[in-house]
């Protein structure tokens, strides 16, 4: 005997969803989000102003589908409609970090006084401002603005060097 297992999200006032398949368009303020779902199984509907995701199988995997999918649905409608924002902070101690947005790269200079810059990749529609030591990392899709980030940390990593004494580097402060 199958168990049900179904969850309902309410759309926001002033996001439009449109429901093809497994694929989702989310509209909102802010901009516009496509995500295709591929887990067999799952059901993903649009009933009135509400998503309603369900699954009929037994195994533990595919229950848990069903809360990856809200919580991407949630991700996805705050995104159209507030955006995500990391701010991040530039330290150092020894010699000057000196940060520039190049394209869709951030170029990390003369960090521990090294001669060439390190670049870090900026993923997808995301904007990356540098204001003195503090940089900002905006976008409305968050795995893209959260990926940037981590890009900007882990290309400040400090390899050869005792980490306890030379802290340099661009980290995460804050993030929404």
């Amino acid at each position: 005997m199958p168990m049900n297992v179904k969850e309902k999200i309410v759309v926001p006032k002033g996001i439009e969803l449109k429901i093809s398949g497994k694929s989702v368009d989310v509209v909102g303020p802010k901009g516009k989000l496509s995500k295709t779902f591929r887990f067999p199984g799952v059901k993903i509907t649009l009933e009135e102003k509400e998503v309603l995701v369900e699954t009929s199988a037994k195994r533990r995997r595919d229950k848990a589908a069903v809360g990856t999918i809200m919580a991407h649905l949630r991700n996805m409608f705050k995104g159209v409609a507030e955006g995500f924002t990391y701010k991040m902070r530039v330290v150092y101690s020894h010699f000057p970090i000196t940060v520039k947005v190049e394209g869709k790269r951030v170029a990390v200079n003369n960090f521990i006084g090294e001669r060439h810059p390190r670049f870090a990749d900026v993923i997808g529609d995301v904007k990356v401002e540098v204001n003195g030591d503090e940089i900002l990392v905006i976008g409305i899709n968050r795995e893209d603005v959260g990926q940037t980030a981590v890009n900007i940390e882990r290309s400040t990593r400090v390899t050869g060097k005792d980490r306890r004494i030379f802290q340099d580097g661009c980290y995460i402060v804050e993030g929404t």
